[in-house]
């Protein structure tokens, strides 16, 4: 197919028209979600022995459509693919064997699962998406009459087959049937179009898109049954009420962060008075089911359920869902896998939305975006026809599909704390800030807490420009008024789903005599170093053992807690108390698995040490103000400076697994303050 081939220009102005039409396409999610789809073209290039050589320019394996380059796209020979057309048959191993002896570039990135499709389309290039409008399509009882009728009879439809060798060779064998064929559907897949040129396959892709919208939007919805709708306020309190126990009963294997939604559509949808056979139809398509499972979980809760019925249902529920899904897998299983989590990945609470949980908040929301798709496509279906689902054989036979499970191997290693969700008092500067950064790096879902709403944001920007963007996030919060207190756990729960880590870091540091400090003053720190640590844990210890999952509360106390210092009397009282809060919290929930532990800083240098308080604490001492800092330092054993960062290191092993048998216990950070030795 020679003159199918780019040979009037440089193939590297080809490719980077390649990456153009496919990040188009990839950054529209009503063609393409988390990496699905892919985009080749056919191109003469010199190789190795300095030979021309036809060569099939392809998406890599797991490579992201909207944010690809063009080191994304493997070089194989074109020719060796356009040489097994002749085969009778060839298995998944020997294929991806083959391949790779095809490379040009053997430490290339592994190409597309569909390669052999592409290379045996006699076109210069191909687009291929799992569009919405096309897959509303492709998943209706008696499909051809309906596309043909919706984008015209020059429109190849191809019967499910599993990517792969065979797929590919009756795809081609169909489109060479077909005279003049235009493009492809591939039933429960999506859309394949081609053309000479990577803007002409993208074009013709469009266009088809538009013709399925179209013909969709001259269908009308049908009339469904529908539940009455909650109130806000109910469907609220539910959110609260569920959300700890679905992510205390999930991670079977790893912690889990959930993500909520419930916009107009979905709410609808789970509103339906068929919700139970709809939510059981199964991925559109199967390479949703790398992200979710083929069914979703649903858990009637009802506002006026007890706490005790409502948490017994949600475990008998997941019991059921697992024990259902380990027995579909023994079913079809013949040795050679092993079983993935069998909890679910997205779990719908009638009347009130859908959780979706993942190892992080970008793979939570993954399955959560894929399930808006899902609904839109299966309502768009119910215009045209009834669905029709994949068999569960063929299901099955998706999932553990060892090229595509191959892509989860391509994800970044778990880190320490993968799929924990922490939050952090006082982290607008300084010991929290330098906390959460620790904590962020680790793996953990962040929530960084301080009434400086100004200084927050500037923090939760930063730590979020150095993680993932979505793994920070910010409530504005006085540690000592329950209101704000209550509410910044409220919308922790409606964002991650609970609560693993506390560190309770907020405080204020008064100084003076007793005899000189005010009344307001006193209170003033009793309020936020005592009550407002009660309050933050109260309401952690509470929300943890909702989940029944364990959890860590680390207080950042001070050395003056045991060593209090001359006119530091209303934070060294204040600092005790904290500290014997945190021994009888860890007293009253260690049978919770909740283990609670105490750091003891001394002279950490933030800017918690204003002008005032440098000069307060070196005329309590009776050194000059700017002999104090080495004044702390050569007081200690070590005689060494403490940071913020040490601190941070204390609080990460304490919420670790390397502690995991500890609790109740001070950890001194101070470099060795003799009478601050824990007793």
């Amino acid at each position: 197919m020679k003159d199918a081939m780019r040979n009037a220009e440089p193939a590297q102005d080809v490719l980077k028209e390649l990456v153009r039409v496919s990040r188009s396409i990839g950054q529209d999610t009503r063609y393409v979600l988390w990496g699905g789809g892919n985009s080749s073209v056919k191109v003469e290039e010199i190789d190795y022995r300095g030979q021309s050589a036809a060569v099939l320019r392809i998406k890599g394996t797991g490579a992201d459509m909207k944010a690809l380059t063009v080191n994304d796209f493997p070089g194989v020979r074109l020719d060796d693919i356009r040489a097994l057309r002749e085969r009778e048959a060839m298995d998944d191993d020997e294929m991806v064997s083959y391949l790779a002896h095809c490379m040009l570039d053997p430490q290339g990135p592994r190409p597309s699962i569909e390669t052999l499709l592409h290379g045996f389309l006699p076109y210069g290039a191909v687009v291929h998406s799992h569009a919405d409008a096309i897959l509303a399509l492709a998943i209706v009882k008696d499909p051809e009459k309906v596309i043909l009728s919706a984008l015209g009879d020059r429109i190849v439809v191809v019967p499910y087959i599993r990517p792969g060798f065979s797929m590919a060779k009756t795809a081609a064998q169909a489109v060479d049937s077909v005279p003049g064929a235009e493009a492809m559907v591939l039933l429960h897949h999506g859309l394949v179009t081609w053309g000479r040129t990577p803007t002409e396959a993208y074009e013709s892709h469009i266009d088809i898109v538009r013709r399925a919208e179209e013909f969709l939007e001259n269908h009308p919805y049908p009339e469904v049954g529908r539940r009455a709708r909650w109130s806000p306020d109910i469907r609220d309190q539910l959110v609260q009420r569920t959300a700890p126990l679905i992510r205390g009963h999930l991670g079977t294997n790893d912690s889990v962060v959930l993500r909520f939604a419930d916009n107009e559509q979905l709410l609808a949808f789970t509103e339906r008075d068929d919700l139970e056979d709809m939510a059981q139809f199964g991925v559109v398509t199967p390479d949703h089911l790398l992200y979710t499972k083929n069914v979703s979980l649903i858990i009637p809760a009802q506002p006026d359920m007890a706490d005790s019925h409502l948490a017994e249902m949600v475990r008998d529920r997941m019991e059921q869902y697992r024990e259902r899904y380990r027995r579909y897998f023994e079913r079809y299983n013949s040795g050679q896998f092993v079983m993935r989590s069998p909890d679910p990945v997205l779990v719908i609470i009638p009347g009130v939305g859908v959780w979706s949980a993942g190892s992080g908040p970008s793979l939570s929301q993954i399955p959560l975006e894929m399930y808006q798709h899902t609904v839109s496509i299966l309502e768009n279906t119910e215009k045209i026809g009834r669905h029709e689902s994949l068999s569960e054989s063929e299901t099955f036979e998706a999932e553990y599909w060892p090229l595509e499970l191959y892509k989860l191997s391509t994800r970044p290693h778990t880190r320490e704390l993968q799929g924990k969700v922490a939050m952090v008092t006082g982290a607008a500067a300084g010991i929290g800030a330098a906390i959460a950064r620790r904590l962020a790096k680790a793996g953990a879902v962040v929530v960084i807490a301080d009434r400086n709403g100004e200084r927050l944001r500037d923090v939760a920007n930063v730590l979020a420009a150095e993680g993932e963007s979505d793994q920070v996030s910010a409530v504005v919060m006085d540690v000592s008024d329950e209101d704000q207190v209550m509410q910044a756990f409220e919308t922790t729960v409606r964002s991650y789903g609970g609560l693993d880590i506390l560190v309770s870091n907020a405080g204020t540091a008064p100084t003076g005599r007793l005899t000189e400090i005010s009344l307001a003053e006193w209170e003033a720190s009793l309020r936020v170093n005592v009550t407002g640590h009660f309050l933050v844990a109260r309401q952690a210890l509470r929300l943890m053992s909702r989940q029944g999952a364990g959890g860590n509360v680390v207080f950042i106390v001070s050395k003056n807690a045991l060593v209090p210092g001359p006119e530091f009397g209303a934070y060294s009282v204040a600092k005790a108390a904290e500290l014997q809060l945190g021994r009888i919290a860890a007293i009253e929930h260690g049978a919770d698995g909740i283990r609670v532990n105490m750091i003891n800083p001394d002279a950490i240098w933030t800017d918690l040490w204003s002008p005032q308080l440098r000069a307060d604490r070196a005329k309590a001492y009776n050194i000059r103000e700017e002999d104090l800092e080495d004044f702390y330092r050569r007081r200690s054993l070590l005689q060494r400076v403490v940071t913020e960062e040490d601190v941070a290191e204390g609080v990460l092993f304490f919420v670790s697994e390397r502690s995991s048998k500890t609790t109740g216990a001070v950890l001194p950070v101070d470099a060795g303050i003799r009478e601050g030795f824990p007793r």
